[in-house]
């Protein structure tokens, strides 16, 4: 079985607002086992949303709308999903009446065209909508399901929840889940992930794959199976073969950030870390406070030129013994005629760590990859055994 998710909405398109409602529909749907192949996002046109719809229903089983179900002219998602599936909109009494009801909960008077959300494609199968005016329903064809969701997030959540996933449980009799494990590297390229555990990514079941950050690169290992612990099952012995391949590359899981485990390090210790540096803006300090962690900074003017990662290593050796930290860290942007590059160093009770990083790219990825080689410097150094 497999899914595509449509929503609906020409405020989507403009980038008025972000689609969340995608997200949330495709984490839901891994909880059933069901694979979701698309997403497709339309506007509020009555053609193009008939045409969308029938190309999924050309490709997928299950297509799932989100938006434009309200009672405006613009709200035509009830109308193009008739037209894909060849049939007409009816009346429905018992869904005026739910939706007249929810009006008298709320204390407010139900305008004439609320009476367009009552209308739903012949033989559709009804959704009341007990926290909106917004009926859901859901059309089966020869083709596959066509099921369509308000886009009110918190409409869409409640009968995605209460409703549609226990409809298509039952419907598919779904019996698997989808589990995603997420391990997360720092200071280490995409290529130099993929090189190593290029032979894993051509696994089916559990798969693998890699989604690049500026110094970070996050591997998915996701597996289908009856139970979570099935999952889990299948997960481990990946995870546990691209760990031995990568070693300390790898400083978490999940959703846990570079900068969190440095805290948790630091704190362990009892630490306190201090930084200087020269050049842009260092978003370690800042990173390193939404963390918990209160950096010392020290003024940006070393007492002699720094171009290289000794000359850094002897700034941060100076820096520690008279700012009466435990951990310093110097950043230095050096520019060298037409050469430009970035030395950093680390010094702290169990050692010394110096990087160089020469990259060429928007001024924000070079900030975010110094900042993420300093934070795997500090954490390396608060992982080493006390010399």
């Amino acid at each position: 079985m497999n899914a595509e998710v449509v929503t609906i909405g020409t405020e989507l398109l403009l980038g008025e607002i972000v689609d969340t409602n995608a997200v949330h529909i495709a984490r839901q749907l891994r909880t059933i086992g069901l694979d979701l192949h698309y997403m497709t996002t339309v506007g509020d046109n009555l053609e193009r949303i008939a045409r969308v719809i029938d190309i999924a229903l050309n490709r997928v089983d299950v297509v799932i709308t989100s938006g434009g179900l309200g009672p405006t002219v613009d709200d035509v998602t009830r109308e193009g999903v008739a037209k894909a599936t060849g049939r007409p909109l009816v009346f429905s009494p018992e869904l005026l009446e739910q939706i007249r009801a929810f009006f008298d909960r709320i204390g407010r008077q139900m305008s004439e065209n609320n009476r367009r959300q009552a209308y739903i494609p012949a033989g559709a199968i009804p959704v009341p909508n007990p926290v909106g005016s917004a009926p859901a329903f859901i059309v089966e064809t020869e083709r596959g399901v066509v099921i369509s969701l308000p886009g009110v997030p918190r409409e869409m959540k409640y009968l995605l929840e209460t409703a549609v996933l226990p409809y298509l449980r039952d419907r598919f009799h779904l019996q698997a889940v989808i589990k995603t494990r997420l391990l997360r590297t720092v200071a280490a390229g995409e290529s130099a992930i993929d090189a190593a555990i290029a032979d894993l990514m051509e696994l089916t079941n559990p798969t693998v794959g890699l989604a690049a950050h500026p110094g970070q690169t996050d591997i998915r290992i996701t597996a289908k199976a009856p139970s979570e612990e099935e999952a889990d099952a299948l997960i481990a012995p990946v995870e546990a073969e691209i760990r031995k391949r990568l070693g300390d590359v790898i400083y978490g899981v999940d959703e846990e950030r570079v900068e969190d485990v440095v805290a948790r390090l630091l704190g362990e210790r009892g630490w306190q870390v201090g930084i200087a540096w020269v050049g842009p803006d260092c978003h370690v300090v800042e990173r390193l406070r939404a963390a918990g962690v209160e950096a010392r900074v020290f003024p940006a003017v070393p007492p002699f030129p720094v171009r290289t990662e000794e000359e850094a290593l002897e700034w941060a050796r100076r820096l520690r013994e008279s700012g009466g930290v435990d951990v310093a860290a110097v950043i230095v942007a050096v520019s060298d005629g037409d050469e430009a590059y970035t030395v950093m160093a680390v010094v702290a009770p169990t050692g010394e760590r110096s990087a160089r990083l020469t990259y060429r790219a928007f001024a924000e990825y070079r900030k975010q990859w110094v900042a993420n080689v300093v934070l795997d410097l500090i954490r390396r150094l608060a992982m080493s055994p006390t010399s």
